[in-house]
């Protein structure tokens, strides 16, 4: 059975850094896409940023130049690098991967950006 599980939540302050990290544990066919998306208290899950399997990325435009995701196709690992964190970041965040045989999430990692 195919899981994803996340790592690197936590709280930081206005302007610090996290790395989130997705794991992929079991086999699993063709990769479409491997992204994150995010859900703050009352609001709905909305994209944060998404590579796919030609390296091609998108961002949500309120993470552009701040964010960046990456893979490591060896370690079956997504990357999303969170930079200048702002008190809005503050959410819950999901890793998710789209294939060819169906669409994959991990359980939510927590990231609270706060003074």
């Amino acid at each position: 059975q195919v899981q994803f599980v996340e790592s690197g939540g936590g709280t930081v302050q206005p302007g610090g850094s996290l790395r989130l990290s997705c794991a992929r544990s079991g086999s699993i066919s063709s990769i479409y896409t491997m992204g994150w998306y995010r859900q703050a208290p009352g609001k709905e899950r909305e994209l944060v940023a998404r590579i796919y399997n030609n390296g091609i990325t998108n961002y949500a435009d309120s993470v552009k130049g701040r964010f960046t995701i990456s893979r490591d196709n060896a370690k079956n690992t997504v990357y999303l690098q969170m930079n200048s964190l702002k008190t809005e970041d503050t959410a819950v965040y999901y890793c998710n991967v789209v294939t060819i045989g169906g669409n994959y999430w991990g359980q939510g990692t927590e990231v609270t950006v706060s003074s």
